[in-house]
């Protein structure tokens, strides 16, 4: 649910919200999990994904590295979500590192897809600006739950 900037039929301001604020208006209940935010940049990676497969060049590829991503993606997101739901913390962490891991794979097909000339190097920063963040994010989860210097 997202909300476009501007004055709404009531006159009131309508301003873009996110899943977190939509889910409180609604009463929607929300899992622990989605209301990280890591969880959240990871989604929009699955959706930048996507869009990529369905666009240009990629649409039709059969290459196993645009499996790969797509499988990666997919991973980053499944293991933010079964971790977070582990009651050890070291448990949680090796499943958020796990998330890391298929972070830096999606990264790693992107490069592989760029090198074979099919993907454009612009593109693909795109998707990896959204990589970098979320991996930062990751190790600064794991840090804060068991302590610096303790990823992996």
């Amino acid at each position: 649910m997202r909300a476009e900037v501007g004055i709404g039929a009531t006159g009131r301001l309508l301003v873009p919200i996110g899943p977190v604020e939509a889910a409180l208006m609604t009463k929607r209940a929300l899992f622990d999990h989605e209301k990280l935010d890591v969880y959240r940049q990871s989604v929009q990676f699955a959706r930048w994904v996507t869009e990529l497969l369905e666009e240009g060049s990629l649409g039709g590829c059969k290459s196993s590295a645009v499996k790969h991503l797509e499988d990666s993606s997919r991973s980053i997101l499944n293991n933010i979500a079964e971790g977070n739901g582990k009651r050890s913390l070291r448990d949680r962490c090796r499943f958020f590192d796990i998330a890391r891991g298929s972070a830096l794979e999606c990264a790693a097909s992107l490069d592989v897809l760029v090198a074979r000339q099919q993907l454009d190097e612009d593109r693909a920063e795109g998707g990896k600006a959204l990589l970098v963040r979320i991996v930062s994010m990751l190790v600064k989860l794991v840090d804060k739950l068991l302590g610096p210097e303790q990823f992996g």
